[in-house]
C-alpha cells in the first residue's frame, strides 16, 4: 500500500472504469486524476495495480473515500480494507473528524465502523460528484459516515 505515482495512474483508471462500466461507481477520466493525483493511495503486488482507492477532502472536517476498486482476482484478501484503513488514517492525521462514503458494498463499510446516513445530510457530495453520474438523481446508493 502506497500513494499512487503518476505513472499509475493509466492502470487505476483501467481499474476504476471497469466497475464504472458496470454502473458500480464514477468514471474517471485520466484529466480528473491526474489533477487529483494526491488523493489516491494503490495496492501492488508484483509490480502490478491491484486495487485504488482515494481519500477527498469536501471540507474543513468532511471527507469522502471515493473509487475503491480492487481486481476481482485479488478480492476476498483484505486489499479493500487495507486501503480504506489507509484513507482513514490519513484522514485522521490531517484533522478530519467525519469521512462519508456512498456505496453499493454497505456492509463492507459497516465492518469498518461506518454507519448509515441520510444522503440529504451531505449537500456537498449531491451536488459535486453525483451530478455527473447516470443515475443522478435517483441515486441507489447507500451512505455511510464514520467519525474519527
Amino acid at each position: 500500500m502506497r500513494k499512487a505515482k503518476i505513472s499509475d495512474l493509466k492502470d487505476v483508471q483501467r481499474l476504476i472504469n471497469e466497475f464504472a462500466r458496470r454502473e458500480e461507481m464514477i468514471p474517471r477520466s485520466i484529466n480528473e486524476l491526474y489533477e487529483n493525483i494526491r488523493d489516491f493511495f494503490v495496492a501492488e503486488e508484483d509490480d502490478r495495480i491491484c486495487g485504488a482507492c482515494a481519500l477527498h477532502i469536501l471540507w474543513e472536517d468532511l471527507a469522502e473515500v471515493r473509487s475503491l476498486a480492487v481486481k476481482k482476482e485479488c478480492q476476498g484478501r483484505g486489499i479493500g480494507k487495507k486501503l480504506v484503513k489507509k484513507c482513514l488514517a490519513e484522514a485522521k492525521a490531517m484533522g478530519i473528524q467525519r469521512v462519508f462514503v456512498l456505496t453499493y458494498q454497505s456492509d463492507f463499510f459497516r465492518k469498518l465502523g461506518f454507519v448509515d446516513i441520510d444522503k440529504s445530510r451531505l449537500p456537498q457530495k449531491i451536488w459535486g460528484d453525483c451530478i455527473r453520474c447516470p443515475k443522478f438523481p435517483e441515486c441507489d446508493e447507500t451512505a455511510l459516515i464514520v467519525t474519527l
